[in-house]
């Protein structure tokens, strides 16, 4: 039983001043969380047991398919994130320290390689997969941006599971076995999602799928199909177009286009000095990036931005992509800002990628790499030509479904679930091998499957609260009843006692408000602020031999006999499971 004459927790009345997000401010206000530096969380034995339930749920459902829980550290050696490329791969994402003996160490992001050593140490016989083992663990990723409290921090728990297979097909079935597993645990932590294609990025791997919890705060954009369910994160949309006949099209012209550094001013002189029609969709945007301090020129229509997620993972290997700078161009005199054209690329030296929009064929108003002036009718394939194709232009509602060419639509979520067939690339790099039926070194494919625990914690109250406070489903809040004693007077407190007592003792848990000093007022505000399921209230009504039943989701409120206090509190919490 939690008394909060004795817990250790303090409420708070205001919004902290770093918190953005209503989970953020409400984990905090309600004192699950505390804040210790950027990204990095406290948590407080309300929020402890919290994260522990929903642990508890995942757990169950990893137990129930059959997976085997191992634990590994979080401090890891560098040897075996080396022979994967990992240790250089993960750039500044990775926390690295040194031992007292100059050793070189790594605070675990994810733990591929460990689960690979762990079954290369133990099995080398076919007889001995598939085989498919997980743990909860804490990782540590050193983010840029950390933001909106737990969703995304420096220091957080995952669940993270590993299968491992003789063949493709039994890493498909292992694929589907934990996709399964996750559809259900999602449904036990009531929380909304969608399942979305994916791209693997720097996990590696084929095929890839992402869990989102629709939230209007969240930081993962993806699209929606109306028509056919076609879903995908942005990183993962496919653009369909296809290449068009440009035989008619004039020859390359330069125009003079003077005080026109801008998309905008483009427009505006071309329709004034050539004719009227001109749009952005018309004109071809250059945008110069640095890709690991290599130069590179990315295409994409006028009216459409670069989406920096989206070009990075298409571009493998990349691990930073940033703008040019002014001392960028100062190392490429011949570029001329404002009015760079892809036709002298290459004798810049600068690898162009363009989006997939930019078809082969279709003509384009453009730099002419000279001041004020611009090119018309600059035809891909005739006047230029990229690199290589990659998906860098950003999605808008209406754009097409590449399965149906249904206008599609945007929405925003959180990512509680990520599942990926890795392939070989692990078992590879790390010399995983075991014998088949033949006798025969097989290398063993693999799958990996993660859950963010602490995040999916917050991803619940995104989903769940109102205006009042937190609202916790019935399996992941701190305790199932909420009894709030009222008054000045023993016997309040006393019944609220037993009734506390014989619910414990029914094998519910509950959370008494035994204070003596705080008002009313303050116990209900308190009551709404922590979410708790079901509010019991003895107080007032206790004269006339009742109490009340409170409905923390839907409001509603009830008063029955303190006789029937343990049948009716049993039966409101039947109808919330």
């Amino acid at each position: 039983m939690l008394r909060m004459s004795s817990l250790f927790l303090r409420t708070l009345r205001d919004d902290p001043a770093d918190a953005e997000v209503p989970s953020h401010k409400l984990l905090v206000r309600a004192g699950y969380i505390r804040r210790i530096a950027a990204g990095i969380y406290s948590w407080l034995p309300l929020g402890v047991i919290t994260l522990r339930n929903v642990e508890k749920i995942i757990r169950e459902e990893m137990d129930k398919s059959g997976f085997q829980e191992v634990h590994f550290p979080a401090l890891l050696p560098r040897e075996a994130y080396e022979a994967t490329n990992r240790w250089e791969e993960y750039g500044p994402s990775l926390f690295r320290l040194q031992d007292r003996k100059g050793g070189d160490y790594l605070l675990g992001p994810t733990h591929e390689e460990m689960f690979t050593l762990m079954v290369k140490g133990e099995y080398s016989s076919y007889k001995d997969l598939p085989l498919t083992i997980y743990q909860i663990q804490n990782k540590f990723r050193d983010e840029a941006r950390p933001r909106s409290g737990i969703i995304r921090g420096r220091e957080f728990v995952m669940k993270d599971s590993y299968s491992f297979d003789l063949t493709d097909e039994g890493l498909e079935l292992s694929y589907q076995k934990h996709r399964d597993a996750y559809i259900t645990t999602f449904e036990r932590l009531h929380l909304k999602y969608n399942i979305v294609k994916a791209v693997s990025g720097a996990m590696g791997g084929s095929k890839s799928e992402e869990f989102l919890a629709p939230c209007p705060t969240g930081e993962d954009t993806y699209v929606l199909c109306p028509k056919c369910g076609f879903a995908a994160n942005v990183e993962a949309m496919v653009t369909k177009v296809a290449a068009v006949d440009s035989s008619a099209v004039p020859a390359l012209e330069e125009l003079d286009t003077p005080n026109t550094p801008t998309i905008d001013s483009l427009v505006d002189v071309l329709n004034e000095k050539f004719g009227g029609g001109f749009t952005g969709a018309s004109t071809l945007k250059n945008v110069l990036l640095m890709a690991d301090n290599k130069a590179i020129s990315v295409l994409v229509p006028g009216d459409r931005e670069v989406d920096l997620k989206r070009l990075q993972a298409g571009l493998a290997g990349v691990e930073e992509l940033r703008v040019f700078e002014e001392a960028d161009f100062a190392k490429h005199p011949g570029l001329v800002k404002g009015y760079i054209g892809p036709q002298d690329a290459g004798k810049f030296g600068i690898t162009v990628y363009a989006d997939p929009r930019v078809a082969p064929g279709t003509s384009w108003v453009t730099g002419a790499n000279k001041k004020d002036r611009h090119a018309r009718n600059v035809v891909n394939g005739r006047d230029f030509t990229p690199d290589a194709y990659v998906e860098a232009a950003e999605i808008r509602e209406g754009d097409s479904c590449p399965e149906c060419a249904t206008a599609v639509v945007i929405d925003r979520a959180i990512e509680i679930g990520h599942i990926f067939q890795l392939g070989r690339k692990y078992a590879d790099s790390l010399g995983l091998t075991v014998l088949d039926q033949n006798g025969k070194s097989q290398v063993v494919t693999m799958g990996s499957y993660g859950i963010g625990v602490s995040r999916a914690v917050a991803a619940i109250a995104e989903q769940s609260y109102d205006e009042i406070g937190l609202v916790w489903p019935l399996e992941v809040a701190p305790a199932k009843v909420h009894i709030v004693a009222t008054g000045k007077e023993d016997l309040p407190f006393d019944t609220a006692l037993d009734i506390a007592t014989k619910l414990e003792a029914a094998g519910i848990t509950v959370m008494l408000d035994d204070r003596r000093d705080p008002s009313a007022g303050v116990k209900f505000k308190d009551a709404e602020l922590i979410g708790i399921p079901v509010i019991v209230v003895v107080g007032k009504s206790l004269a006339d031999g009742k109490i009340e039943l409170r409905n923390r989701k839907s409001g509603e409120k009830s008063e029955v006999a303190v006789g029937d206090a343990i049948s009716a509190v049993t039966s409101l919490i039947a109808t919330l499971s």
